[in-house]
C-alpha cells in the first residue's frame, strides 16, 4: 500500500551510506510525531468498526511499557534489539489477526498496521552498532490478547514510547 511504501521509502532515502543511520527520521522530530498521529488514528478507526469478534487464536503481544530510568541505562543497540523484538511480535499478531477478521473495516485497519509495523521493523534492521545482524531469537515479555483493539493499543504505545525515545536518543548522536 502507498502509506507503508512511503514510510519505508522515506526511511531508506534518508539513510547515510557511511553510517547507515536514518538521519532525517531521527533529526526531524515532525516525522516521528506524524507516525504517532497515524498510530492514534488507526486505533481510533478500528474502534469505529462494527463490533469486531474476539480472536479465536489469541494474539501474542509484546509488553511495551518501560521505566524511563531503565530505558536510559541501555545502549542504543540494546534498545534497537528490544524494539525489533516488540515489532516482530506485533507484525506476527497483526498477520495472525488478519486471517481471523472477515469485517472489511477491521481487516483494512489490520493491514495498515501490519504495513507500518513491518516498515519500522525493516528500517531498524538496516542499521546496527554491533557486529552481526539481528537474530529473531529474542523472547520479549508478552501477553496473549483476544481483542483486536489491543493490537492497535500496543502499536500506538510502542511508537509513542520506545520508538520516540529511541529516535530522540539517536538524534543526540546524529544531529549535531
Amino acid at each position: 500500500s502507498l502509506p507503508g511504501l512511503l514510510l519505508l521509502t522515506s526511511f531508506l532515502l534518508h539513510v547515510k551510506e557511511d553510517r547507515a543511520s536514518p538521519t532525517r527520521l531521527v533529526c526531524d522530530n515532525r516525522l516521528i510525531q506524524k507516525y504517532i498521529v497515524e498510530a492514534k488514528d488507526m486505533e481510533k478507526r478500528v474502534g469505529q468498526c462494527q463490533a469486531l469478534p474476539a480472536l479465536r487464536c489469541p494474539a501474542v503481544l509484546p509488553l511495551v511499557d518501560f521505566t524511563f530510568l531503565q530505558w536510559k541505562s541501555k545502549s542504543n543497540e540494546t534498545k534497537r534489539r528490544e524494539i525489533l523484538c516488540d515489532l516482530a511480535l506485533l507484525v506476527g499478531a497483526a498477520a495472525g489477526a488478519q486471517g481471523q477478521v472477515s469485517d472489511e473495516c477491521g481487516a483494512r485497519q489490520l493491514s495498515q498496521l501490519h504495513r507500518h509495523a513491518n516498515s519500522f521493523f525493516l528500517l531498524l534492521q538496516t542499521f546496527s552498532w554491533e557486529a552481526g545482524h539481528w537474530e529473531p531469537s529474542c523472547s520479549p515479555h508478552s501477553v496473549e490478547q483476544t481483542h483486536i483493539s489491543s493490537i492497535f493499543l500496543t502499536y500506538r504505545q510502542l511508537v509513542q514510547g520506545k520508538l520516540r525515545f529511541f529516535f530522540s536518543d539517536l538524534a543526540k548522536v546524529l544531529c549535531k
